[in-house]
């Protein structure tokens, strides 16, 4: 299977994910919430990322964990903009773009020291209202980062 097989295959899971982890509410206990499950996550996991919870401009949670760094921080902030001006995941976004048989960096014509269509950033989706912010996670292949978020979310909402 080529790339962009793989990516037409994986683009229906990405968007199922996105429309079942739509979120009744989001407050600023439920970040600190979710913000846990990550960091508890990637403690059992041994990985070594950094964490970041956005609503809107404004972030609510933000850890940094044992073998992260600054790079992390800044692919976090390239990844949540790729949130905002696409309201979807930015694993999502990368992956439309390989489906197309390009890349996003090729293809999109933003600046790739701000934006990344890479695996991490999950859009904060409120039923009736929208896109609020993102979840993200760096440190991981771009597939491990968004599992993270993706799983987190999962228990988030159980």
């Amino acid at each position: 299977m080529t790339g962009r097989q793989e990516a037409l295959a994986l683009v229906p899971v990405l968007e199922e994910q996105e429309h079942r982890l739509t979120l009744g509410r989001f407050t600023h206990e439920d970040a600190w919430r979710l913000g846990g499950l990550l960091r508890e996550l990637s403690l059992e996991r041994q990985a070594p990322v950094a964490i970041t919870i956005l609503r809107g401009p404004q972030r609510l949670f933000h850890c940094a964990l044992p073998g992260s760094s600054t790079d992390n921080d800044e692919w976090l902030a390239r990844k949540c903009r790729v949130v905002e001006r696409y309201a979807e995941s930015s694993y999502l976004v990368g992956t439309r773009f390989r489906a197309k048989g390009t890349t996003f960096e090729e293809s999109s014509r933003l600046a790739p020291d701000r934006y990344a269509a890479h695996g991490g950033a999950f859009p904060l989706r409120v039923d009736g209202v929208g896109v609020i912010g993102a979840a993200a996670v760096s440190g991981l292949r771009q597939a491990e980062d968004h599992a993270l978020v993706v799983t987190a979310l999962e228990r988030l909402i159980a």
